[in-house]
């Protein structure tokens, strides 16, 4: 078959192949993801334990620790786009520096920081202080990703943190971490990659002229859909969006 040919056959050849699943949880899997875990691990949290969203922003969460004595926590009122295209910050309990938290030593038995260790300059300072806080016995949920696109500038500081990186540092606070686990695999990463050009080719129709429909399909859907059954396929663990991490506190430094 010539090459021509081979091409044309491209989106026969990607749809046999292809997951089945919506193209919400295609586009959306990274956040969709990150909120089941949250949820699961909401749904352990004894009633009534007292719960620190750390960075907590627009209390995304909140409503997952509606049978906990939930508390709230962000460094200032951030007036740019946040999660769901919102701007506006939910109530917050404490403002202040996420390394000085204006609270007891053990005063929480779950602290819940997602999505916010990218955005501090003193990423391991903060968990320190978040083991201060933390009861002996507590439990300590992050997630924070691998690899990110710059966002919520000017308070992006790193892109993400390595597996090894939570295994280094909890310990030195007293954490033992039960689990760290990726967001993905490599084709995800990459289904995620090509909705995100999906969505530029959107906003730029200039660059593909009167292929606009085709290109979109093509990245939007037809790729996604054959890189999800890929990942059932072979799950590749070196690349990933980001990783869920939970980690005990076993020690008292304090």
């Amino acid at each position: 078959m010539p090459d021509i040919e081979k091409i044309s056959q491209a989106p026969v050849v990607l749809s046999k192949a292809a997951s089945q699943r919506p193209l919400s949880e295609l586009h959306n899997f990274n956040q969709n993801d990150r909120d089941a875990w949250v949820r699961a691990k909401a749904a352990t949290v004894e009633a009534g334990a007292r719960v620190l969203d750390v960075g907590a922003g627009t209390c995304l969460y909140r409503d997952l620790f509606a049978h906990c004595d939930y508390k709230t926590h962000d460094f200032k009122k951030y007036t740019g786009v946040k999660h769901g295209h919102t701007t506006e910050y939910g109530a917050i309990d404490y403002v202040s520096e996420i390394v000085n938290i204006p609270v007891e030593d053990n005063a929480f038995d779950v602290i819940l920081c997602t999505e916010v260790l990218e955005h501090v300059p003193e990423p391991i300072e903060a968990l320190r202080e978040m083991a201060r806080i933390l009861r002996l016995g507590g439990r300590l949920f992050i997630t924070a990703p691998l690899g990110s696109g710059l966002h919520q500038l000017p308070y992006h500081y790193y892109g993400g943190y390595t597996p090894e990186w939570y295994k280094y540092f909890l310990p030195k606070f007293g954490l033992n971490a039960v689990e760290i686990s990726p967001n993905g695999g490599f084709f995800k990463l990459l289904a995620q990659e090509c909705s995100r050009m999906a969505a530029i080719l959107r906003q730029n129709q200039n660059l593909h002229e009167d292929n606009s429909k085709f290109i979109r399909k093509l990245f939007g859907e037809w790729i996604p859909r054959y890189l999800f059954a890929l990942e059932e396929k072979h799950f590749i663990d070196q690349f990933t969006v980001g990783y869920h991490v939970e980690a005990v506190k076993v020690v008292d430094n304090g």
